[in-house]
């Protein structure tokens, strides 16, 4: 069975619109559900990163998001400032720092995480389990293609371009 056979009829385009209505659904819901964060989305992004990927530091944290140097220093100022995580020197290079979650950061994380989760399951809610994790993996593989080919790319102009009136 070929991808022709099981995909309903497209024209040039129709995958940029329909990646552009899912993510204005998502962005919505996920603003929502993360309500309460300094930073909102972004906030949550870091704080998940933090947690989940443990990357060496600062830097590589705005790398694998894709956030200025500038804006991540204002908003891990702000997740400081609310005790969610917490800069220390990084034992192999005294000029660099390392986030690392506190205590707060990693019970406020779980919370959001399961608010995030229904957002997603109700995103997804239209398709059948199967078929919606699935398309979860594919996106994900999609996801690191995209940006394995431009590192530098960020979601957010991106979101900015697809949403703008």
């Amino acid at each position: 069975m070929t991808s022709e056979s099981i995909l309903p009829a497209t024209v040039p385009g129709d995958l940029g619109w329909n990646l552009a209505m899912v993510l204005r659904g998502y962005q919505r819901q996920v603003e929502t559900a993360v309500e309460g964060l300094p930073g909102g989305v972004r906030c949550y992004q870091v704080l998940s990163t933090v947690i989940h990927r443990d990357l060496p530091s600062q830097q590589a944290i705005g790398a694998h998001l894709a956030i200025d140097r500038t804006v991540l220093t204002y908003l891990l100022d702000g997740m400081v400032d609310a005790t969610l995580v917490e800069r220390i020197p990084d034992p192999a290079d005294r000029r660099a720092r390392k986030i690392r979650a506190t205590a707060e950061g990693v019970s406020v994380l779980a919370r959001y995480e399961q608010r995030v989760a229904d957002v997603e399951t109700s995103i997804l809610s239209g398709m059948a389990a199967d078929d919606a994790h699935r398309l979860a993996g594919l996106l994900g593989m999609l996801a690191t293609s995209v940006h394995r080919a431009d590192p530098t790319a960020s979601p957010c102009e991106a979101v900015g371009t697809l949403t703008a009136p």
